[in-house]
This record gives C-alpha cells, structure tokens and sequence, in this order.
C-alpha cells in the first residue's frame, strides 16, 4: 500500500494541508475502543458521504486485516485521530475491529517470547 506523495491533503513542499484536529471533527475520544495493535477489515459496506475524504482512504487499506498503527502511518496522521476516523467507520458498519489472535491470551509464552525478542533487538 503506497503513501501518497502528493494529492489534496498532501503538499511536497508544506506538508499537510488539513490539521488533525480538523479531520477528527475537533473530537478527542473515538467511540470505540481501539489499541494500536487492533486489526481492522473492510466490511463492504460503504460508509456515509457525510464521511471525509480520510475515511475512505482508511477504507481503502482495510481490505485485510491491518492495524490501527498500520493505517495512522498510511494516512500520515497521528494514532488519535486515526483512532477516531476508525471508530467513526465501526459505527456505521464500514469495517470491523478485534484484537489480534496473537493477543487472546496474553500469558501465552509464545507472545512473551516476541516482546522479550524484540526488546532485545532494541538494546
């Protein structure tokens, strides 16, 4: 999935055109609860067209599983207010979130090896 270099919400030279705060409707708490390790996946259903034009391009990378951090940085927005364009497209039916099957049991010694794993790696 590339990352636009260019478009209307995107300048080489300036950077973002639109804020943050902007896209996100001044909201400040998705209604939904989401981490950034959630995986997120299209339904098919097509949300509303009241609906920015971010929250199709979120559409748009959520035809497999992808995680809230996967989508922040394909936007090029900060995880809280993609958090919020996520949860805005769960409320109408647009995609579907849940954890990752790595995390339905967090004790697993499988999962405490790979932070373990990659903490080393960051040392």
């Amino acid at each position: 999935m590339p990352v636009p270099k260019e478009g209307p919400l995107l300048d080489g030279a300036a950077g973002r055109l639109i804020r943050p705060y902007t896209v996100s409707g001044g909201r400040t708490r998705p209604t939904t609860s989401l981490d950034l390790l959630t995986l997120v996946r299209a339904t098919g259903l097509v949300p509303p067209p009241d609906l920015g034009p971010e929250h199709a391009q979120a559409v748009g990378l959520c035809g497999g599983p992808t995680s809230v951090a996967e989508i922040a940085a394909y936007l090029g927005l900060p995880a809280s207010v993609t958090k919020i364009l996520l949860s805005d497209l769960v409320d109408c039916g647009a995609i579907t979130a849940r954890p990752p099957d790595s995390f339905d049991h967090p004790t697993d010694r499988f999962l405490l090896e790979a932070v373990l794993d990659g903490l080393r790696r960051q040392l």
